[in-house]
């Protein structure tokens, strides 16, 4: 007994089996076994219309992708496997592929940075003008950059945190390692942005030395590095989706200024903090 599957349904079928990777010959082919018991290669070509020199070629793909098996009989024939089956295994394969391609990825890109920064370095010919400033609007890239500065920094790291995080610090082991070779750290959030689990995080950090506050608002994100290293993010003019564009510097004066900015919100922070505390304690 064989079963066509309406147009409407064949041609949405069609579009969604592609979405999770098979090309359009594989999900036509695919989809007229499916509604079917068996059938020979030309035959199928001939149903779903896949020119015949290409049948083999895709009924090949769709067995190796776990979707079609072969039924020897007189002559090879070819059937659906249960769409319950072929299509979970045929996406936990594609996700490990997919995983072992990024390891290897990774593992090459790390001696191509290493190179291709040589490259860069010789390239530029020395320093230019403003290169003490660079402006960074990817979130990964930002993401990035913050990491390295905190895996390098050596004696102090400030930071002013409010959402949206390219890096939540909370989440950060690179901070915890920070703090845990030696170097001072201190935190501030703006308190209406501070949820349980953020809260746990903080008696966390707290309890390895690192000092952490909130205030009601922060003028913006900021981190600082050793007096010397830092990275502003500064909200853009969007109301509908809040992003950031970050500058990142290498400047002891700017530093210095940014420095003192945070010092005064701390100081603020902790006044009031401590003003809370004597009220709870009378």
């Amino acid at each position: 007994m064989t079963k066509e599957l309406p147009e409407i349904d064949f041609q949405r079928f069609w579009r969604r089996l592609q979405q999770i990777g098979l090309n359009a010959y594989e999900a036509r082919s695919y989809l007229v076994l499916v509604g079917h018991p068996r059938f020979k290669a030309l035959e199928l070509a001939a149903r779903s219309h896949v020119p015949r020199q290409k049948i083999y070629e895709v009924l090949d793909s769709l067995i190796e992708k776990g979707f079609a098996q072969v039924v020897q009989e007189k002559t090879k024939l070819f059937s659906a496997v249960e769409p319950s089956l072929a299509i979970p295994s045929y996406l936990a394969r594609r996700g490990d592929s997919l995983q072992q391609e990024l390891t290897e990825q990774a593992r090459f890109a790390g001696g191509l940075v290493e190179d291709l920064n040589v490259a860069y370095s010789e390239g530029q010919g020395g320093r230019g003008t403003l290169d003490y400033l660079r402006i960074v609007g990817e979130t990964g890239q930002t993401a990035a950059q913050y990491r390295r500065l905190l895996s390098e920094v050596q004696f102090e790291y400030l930071e002013f945190s409010r959402p949206p995080y390219a890096v939540d610090p909370l989440d950060e082991q690179l901070v915890k390692k920070a703090r845990l070779r030696g170097v001072s750290c201190r935190l501030m959030f703006e308190s209406g942005t501070v949820d349980a689990i953020h809260q746990q995080r903080m008696e966390e950090f707290k309890a390895i030395g690192v000092e952490v506050c909130s205030a009601p608002a922060l003028p913006m994100k900021l981190a600082l590095f050793d007096g010397h290293y830092g990275m502003i993010a500064l909200l853009d003019p969007v109301i509908t989706k809040p992003t950031w564009t970050s500058l990142l510097f290498d400047h002891e004066g700017f530093a210095e200024g940014m420095k003192g900015l945070f010092e005064d919100h701390w100081r603020r922070a902790m006044a009031v903090q401590e003003a809370q505390e004597v009220t709870q304690i009378a």
